[in-house]
Formats: structure tokens, C-alpha cells, sequence
């Protein structure tokens, strides 16, 4: 069977897929299984990005990082649902964020 890509979904999809990606972290999260638990928190992290407008993030504004409390995040430009641009106060490296990662 193939798998769609989280941009084909629907909402009602999007939603279904980070309810059992929920389910899979907390089961592998129970067993000690830190990579497997990484990975399905990351797969939550890019299914909840498409479920957002992009255009309610705009370049130049400055959020702050999803779980990541007291660090900040200056969108240069977006990508889709990736927000392009720097940390602040970190390093000079460009990176890319799912939108997911702001927050308003």
C-alpha cells in the first residue's frame, strides 16, 4: 500500500495521522525507545505544519521555538510550510523550521 504525502491529505487525514502518530510516540516513549520516539515527534511535528496557513507567518517577524522556551526564531522568507531564516542570538546558519515549530 502506498502512503500519501501529508501535503495530499485533508485535514481530516492530517488529524487522524498525528492521532496514531500520538499513540506510536506514547507506546515507544513507554519503552524506552528514544529514536523511534524522536522520529514519530518529528513525523507529529511536519503532519501538524500542513494543517496551518503559511500565510499567517510572514517574513521579517520574529517567533518563538516550539518547545524550546526562550529561544527565537526571524523568518527570512517561506517555503511551503517551512519558515526560512535564523535564530536569534544563534548562529549565522540559515536554516528551515516546519511552521509548526512557531509560535504566534
Amino acid at each position: 500500500m502506498q502512503e500519501k504525502r501529508y501535503s495530499e491529505m485533508t485535514d481530516h487525514e492530517l488529524q487522524q495521522e498525528i492521532a496514531v502518530l500520538n499513540e506510536k510516540a506514547k507506546k515507544a516513549e513507554q519503552l524506552g525507545m528514544v529514536n523511534e520516539f524522536a522520529v514519530l515527534e518529528r513525523k507529529m511535528t511536519m503532519a501538524k505544519a500542513y494543517l496551518l496557513d503559511p500565510e499567517q507567518f510572514h517574513p521579517g517577524n520574529v517567533y518563538e521555538i516550539e518547545g524550546a522556551p526562550g529561544h527565537y526564531f526571524k523568518v527570512e522568507y517561506l517555503n511551503g510550510v517551512f519558515a526560512w531564516g535564523f535564530r536569534v542570538g544563534g548562529e549565522l546558519a540559515e536554516e528551515a523550521l516546519p511552521i509548526s515549530m512557531l509560535k504566534k
